[in-house]
């Protein structure tokens, strides 16, 4: 069957490309954007860099601000949410005995930006183990509550986790660390233009999003919110011009984080016209309707594989993550791929091995029965 959204991308045709979840995938008409900045540098490069990118960049926290309501002034761009979330990180003035409370499904990257950070400073990394399958939201809030003491400064969950793929009660529990003076950090790297982003109702002391996942940026766009009041806190991972700079904004978050050398952030520029692709093609109504195909996939695989997926429906978006046996993750995902042409991650996750899918508006049911035929052939199930 002819995928009409399938042509809009780059993605290579021959590829079975279930894996939007890792990277992203960018439509062709984004990208012509990127090449339009980036030529613009080139032709006048001092320009650019000494001033017209300040307007872009408003530009696009404008864009951006008004997509995720929340102040333009209150976010910050970023390569990615590992580089915004390890700036904050760093940042934070915790010392010996406090703590950090988690859960046992966040991004290993993060996982060892907390662990640096908890053997600098004395802090300890507190995880609390969700059982799979997910299917109690009250049962998650509880094991929150059980978790604080005295001694929790930090909340630090994912909105939707990437390994897992689940949706957490982010504010459920943003409310109960208000109540315990407690900070909130929100990993949404997978959230943007995957379910509704509302940062206002939500209202978490920091919120990092990507906008190369879901967004369909290109690669290299993510961002940083952080609460007015918390501002003037945050270092900056490079010393550079901003850093009590001779004529500073009325900003000093923006001044210390926009400008860190030089650089090509011609990627953060799209984002206007990455919006507006994302509103021509009436995104959230394509994002419903991928998630319907996630969950028609989800009970095809469950079902004919005879494997269990880690969440219900109520908690699962645009990605399913399934338990698999597997002997190597990343060499049997490499066989799989050199095979059957087909791009899906294989994951280990606390001792254990899974697969996780995504469904983007290029992916089709015949992608996923393709998929069971293969893993039934891969593993002779």
């Amino acid at each position: 069957m002819h995928n009409t959204y399938k042509p809009l991308f780059s993605l290579d045709p021959d590829v079975t490309f279930l894996n939007h979840g890792s990277f992203g995938a960018c439509p062709k008409v984004v990208f012509e954007t990127l090449i339009k900045f980036q030529k613009k540098l080139e032709f006048e490069p001092v320009k650019f860099l000494a001033q017209d990118i300040y307007h872009y960049l408003k530009e696009s926290r404008e864009s951006l601000s008004k997509y995720i309501n929340c102040d333009s002034e209150d976010i910050a761009f970023f390569t990615n949410p590992s580089t915004a979330l390890n700036t904050l990180i760093r940042s934070l003035d915790l010392r010996h005995g406090d703590e950090v409370l988690t859960t046992n499904h966040e991004y290993g990257a993060l996982d060892r930006a907390w662990g640096f950070i908890s053997k600098k400073r004395g802090s300890k990394y507190v995880k609390i183990d969700i059982d799979i399958p997910y299917i109690d939201k009250q049962k998650f809030i509880d094991c929150f509550k059980k978790g604080i003491n005295k001694h929790t400064k930090i909340i630090f969950l994912s909105h939707i986790t990437s390994a897992t793929a689940l949706t957490f009660p982010v504010k459920e529990i943003i409310e109960l660390a208000k109540k315990n003076n407690i900070l909130t950090i929100i990993d949404g790297a997978h959230v943007p233009a995957h379910i509704d982003l509302d940062i206002r109702k939500l209202d978490p002391d920091f919120y990092c999003g990507a906008c190369h996942k879901w967004m369909c940026s290109p690669k290299g766009v993510a961002f940083l919110y952080v609460k007015k009041e918390f501002q003037k806190m945050i270092e900056p991972l490079v010393i550079s011009w901003g850093y009590e700079a001779e004529n500073p904004s009325h900003s000093q978050f923006l001044d210390y984080m926009q400008w860190q050398g030089t650089n090509d952030i011609s990627a953060y520029l799209t984002v206007p016209d990455t919006i507006q692709f994302l509103e021509n093609h009436n995104w959230k109504e394509k994002a419903a309707s991928c998630r319907e195909l996630n969950l028609w996939a989800k009970n095809e695989i469950c079902s004919q594989l005879n494997i269990k997926a880690l969440g219900s429906d109520d908690f699962l978006g645009q990605m399913t993550t399934f338990s698999f046996p597997l002997n190597d993750t990343i060499e049997q995902q490499m066989d799989f791929y050199t095979k059957y042409n087909i791009q899906v991650p294989f994951i280990k996750w606390n001792e254990q091995t899974f697969f996780r899918i995504s469904s983007q508006v290029y992916n089709s049911k015949e992608d996923f029965i393709y998929l069971i035929d293969s893993l039934r052939g891969f593993k002779n199930i």
